[in-house]
């Protein structure tokens, strides 16, 4: 039997790919779409219409839903579909702890993925930063993301720095003492690691991770060219995330890593 799934945020660039994700998966069944900006009369892969109701979510009887919006709207999103008892899977970023705990409190009936990102290479990247932490001094992290992004840093930049941190609290102190430019050393994260955004016409999203050491420096770099690069995640997160109780973050959780 296929999983019926619905997607909020529908009309959006990442919205629409995974429509067509779903669309072409024979495990799936694309039941619901809606998006809150949704032109009028405008269709999901050609058929199905966008709505702007979220009741069309219960009335579809999907199973599963796709989100990628914004935090500010995810927020009441998800409390919702926790509420009509539905499974979540999350691409929207900037949530903060408080707004993770309120998950954790909402989805008692059903799961909740939240992930930073869902590109696979992006994941593994992530992971092998963590296991690299312990054995360097000092770390920055350089995002890249096209400029229509709203939130900085990046998601999985800011997950990236978190699980360095847990990794390693021992890096060596910012030598800087003045800025000429406020600002030109960037964000600080967990553990006092630096991180800068890049926002760029003709980008996708894109981040490096430098750590160095004595006489050493390892580059590890991780490119999207395309939005599809996220949709293998996305379709394991659809399939799996009846598997995995409760609200987890990272699609990493989901993997043997």
């Amino acid at each position: 039997m296929s999983i019926r799934v619905g997607v909020i945020g529908a009309s959006g660039r990442m919205g629409s790919t995974v429509c067509e994700t779903v669309e072409g998966d024979a495990g799936l069944e694309l039941v619901a779409a809606v998006d809150a900006l949704a032109s009028p009369g405008s269709t999901a892969v050609g058929r199905l219409p966008i709505g702007t109701d979220l009741a069309a979510l219960p009335e579809s009887g999907a199973q599963v839903v796709v989100d990628f919006t914004t935090a500010a709207a995810a927020r009441d999103n998800l409390a919702l579909v926790a509420g009509w008892g539905m499974h979540a899977v999350v691409g929207t970023t900037g949530f903060d702890e408080a707004d993770l705990d309120r998950f954790r409190s909402a989805f008692t009936a059903s799961n909740c993925l939240i992930a930073p990102n869902f590109a696979i290479g992006a994941v593994l990247l992530m992971r092998f930063a963590e296991l690299a932490a312990p054995y360097f001094e000092s770390a920055e992290v350089i995002e890249f993301h096209h400029d229509n992004k709203v939130d900085a840093p990046s998601g999985t930049a800011a997950r990236t720095v978190e699980l360095m941190a847990q990794a390693s609290a021992d890096w060596t102190p910012d030598p800087t003492l003045h800025e000429v430019v406020p600002g030109a050393r960037g964000g600080v994260g967990a553990a006092g690691i630096h991180v800068h955004s890049v926002r760029m016409r003709g980008l996708v999203a894109h981040q490096e991770v430098l750590l160095g050491t004595t006489a050493q420096l390892l580059t590890m770099r991780h490119d999207s060219f395309d939005r599809t690069s996220f949709m293998p995640g996305v379709l394991l997160a659809i399939k799996a995330i009846a598997d995995h109780p409760g609200v987890l973050v990272g699609l990493d959780t989901y993997l043997d890593l």
